[in-house]
């Protein structure tokens, strides 16, 4: 039985965002689902728009959501001598020819078709055949090389997603795949790393979709079996648009920095564009258990930032306390917060989670317990009455006399002043807000002076 090997092949020359590392997800979790191998293959040939950041970004998102790859990363520069090699054996097999038609020539071209409502496509010119005389090489030129494209019959695959696909060959010209200086084009370069890897599944995004038949014909020249290919939909973003750095697409690693957990955007994603029924929140182990091709959706799958929002909020709900402390804390740090000589974080989190929707909202409730407390002037004047005081003064004596610090004993203690001052509890709670943390808007008032602790809050009201 073949060895399932699956393949991430991304071009650094932006940021990755949800809708590339999707490209990532499903060929990942194949690859696990079935035991077999996933590699991770830099494509940055394009040398001009390629970064060390873009590739620095690639890495960290993996990372991040834990896609963790069996082999590489394999960059393509790196591997120019083997593609030359490659190269050498398609024009001994008669499989590349040189052409010296310039861009502007293939330009000029291009226009005349277009004008007779033509596809517009290179001529083969420069294709030698039986009986034809080829022009005599430009002086001075540095010639492309072609692939010699087969003229008739048609390329036909099934795809795992969009099913069986056919091209007439009539409809691709030769395609160049190695430039004047030498350097091999992508879809060449594709297909070389693709036999090298033994790569068995193409998962990839459903812009490649042209670029397959094109990609089949080499294989086939070069006596090698294509792989499967699967064509995932494409990503929209919230507008119907595709998914895109100019429209606004964030980074995956500033969902990191926004406060997502990569499990819960492990799930989203997961979701975006495949189904197990109705499963909407599962584990990473669930989906690699469920994972399989024939549930991969066929239409564009929208993102919707508020379900993605609505998903971290499930999983801050079931994370452990500790390991949300750790993450929140740096968040504060980034806030000028310290959380030395405070309430265990672990403890503040606990309170706000389940109402968060990220670790970044955590944070910005917690701050409350590590600041000094600077209520409004307008909180002041509106809560802090004659009636109010007296009746903190006498929950301070309260509270100090307890036996224990608990949310238990703490209760007791509130409903005792509030029946001896005649009072309901948000006329008693909301000073007691304003004096402790300095604002009115918090959780229950009980389960924040216990995390407080008692020095603290008899300190601050007074007592």
């Amino acid at each position: 039985m073949t060895t399932v090997r699956t393949r991430f092949a991304p071009s650094p020359t932006g940021f990755i965002h949800l809708g590339n590392i999707r490209s990532a997800l499903y060929p990942w979790a194949f690859a696990r689902h079935n035991h077999g191998a996933f590699v991770l293959r830099i494509e940055d040939t394009d040398l001009e728009r390629s970064t060390p950041e873009a590739v620095q970004v690639i890495l960290e998102g993996m990372e991040w959501l834990g896609l963790d790859y069996d082999e590489g990363p394999f960059y393509q520069m790196q591997r120019m001598d083997r593609y030359r090699e490659v190269l050498e054996q398609l024009k001994a097999a008669g499989h590349v020819y040189p052409c010296y038609m310039s861009v502007e020539a293939l330009d000029a071209l291009r226009e005349e078709q277009r004008a007779r409502g033509e596809k517009p496509r290179y001529d083969g010119r420069w294709r030698p055949e039986p009986g034809k005389v080829l022009p005599e090489p430009p002086a001075g030129v540095q010639p492309v090389l072609r692939f010699k494209n087969p003229l008739a019959g048609s390329v036909v695959w099934e795809d795992a997603v969009k099913g069986r696909i056919e091209i007439s060959n009539e409809e691709l010209d030769d395609l160049v795949i190695a430039r004047p200086d030498g350097t091999p084009t992508y879809n060449f370069c594709v297909v070389v790393d693709d036999i090298d890897m033994d790569i068995t599944h193409v998962i990839r995004g459903d812009d490649h979709v042209n670029n397959t038949p094109r990609q089949i014909n080499i294989f086939e020249a070069l006596g090698k079996q294509p792989p499967i290919y699967a064509h995932l939909p494409t990503v929209l973003n919230d507008q119907g648009e595709k998914m895109s750095k100019r429209n606004g697409a964030m980074s995956v690693v500033q969902y990191r920095d926004e406060g997502f957990l990569p499990e819960a955007v492990v799930n989203y994603l997961a979701r975006l564009g495949w189904a197990h029924g109705d499963a909407e929140v599962f584990s990473r182990e669930q989906f690699v258990t469920w994972f399989d091709l024939d549930h991969l959706g066929k239409s564009p799958a929208q993102h919707n930032p508020e379900k993605l929002l609505w998903m971290n909020n499930q999983y801050l709900k079931q994370a452990d306390n500790d390991r949300l402390a750790g993450l929140t804390e740096s968040f504060l740090q980034k806030a000028g917060v310290s959380i030395e000589g405070g309430p265990s974080l672990a403890g503040v989190v606990a309170l706000f989670k389940d109402r968060a929707n990220t670790i970044k909202d955590i944070a910005a409730s917690a701050e409350m317990f590590y600041r000094k407390p600077v209520p409004s002037d307008a909180d002041v004047a509106q809560h802090m009455t004659d009636t109010a005081r007296a009746a903190v003064k006498d929950l301070g004596a309260a509270l100090a006399a307890l036996p224990e610090w608990t949310k238990a004993a703490i209760s007791p203690a509130f409903k005792a002043t509030l029946a001896q001052h005649g009072m309901k509890m948000p006329q008693l709670a909301m000073p007691v807000r304003l004096l402790v943390v300095g604002t009115t808007h918090t959780p229950a008032i009980d389960a924040v002076l216990e995390l407080l602790g008692r020095d603290t809050v008899l300190a601050r009201l007074g007592a």
